[in-house]
């Protein structure tokens, strides 16, 4: 029996796959848990009208991550932390404040997660925070730590 995979099935195939199975596999394994569906005419053009559905989706999403990504590679935000004795900064700056500060200064909504921070600004001035937007995107936001 030929069977599309409907998810990533380990030692069968990745999902989207059109495999081969023995009856009795498909019928007790793979179609009770959902994991995919037999290959028939109907099923494979709903298959290929959701690929492409997805495919626009993805586009779309890119597009958006590119016109975002350039918004904020133009743009700076401005953050204020302690000084302690002799000019050194108090404290740091986290991947929260920044993402905080993204939304109040710019109105843009970033997850922190999405900031590549290796570890909280330390030192006063201007750095450069690469903000990763999608697996293909990837800007550079200017932070600039000030004195409070």
């Amino acid at each position: 029996m030929e069977i599309v995979l409907l998810e990533d099935v380990k030692a069968l195939g990745k999902k989207g796959q059109i495999v081969k199975v023995n009856d009795g596999y498909a019928r007790n394994f793979i179609l009770p848990k959902k994991l995919g569906i037999e290959a028939t005419t109907k099923n494979l053009n709903d298959l290929k009208l959701q690929k492409a559905n997805e495919e626009k989706i993805a586009a779309e999403l890119l597009e958006e991550a590119k016109a975002l990504g350039a918004k904020l590679s133009e743009s700076s935000v401005t953050l204020s932390i302690k000084a302690g004795e002799g000019g050194r900064a108090f404290g740091s700056v986290s991947g929260k404040e920044i993402s905080g500060a993204i939304k109040s200064q710019l109105g843009y909504d970033i997850d922190k997660k999405k900031l590549v921070l290796p570890e909280p600004l330390k030192t006063f001035g201007s750095h450069e925070v690469p903000v990763k937007l999608h697996k293909d995107v990837t800007a550079k936001l200017i932070v600039k730590v000030v004195e409070s």
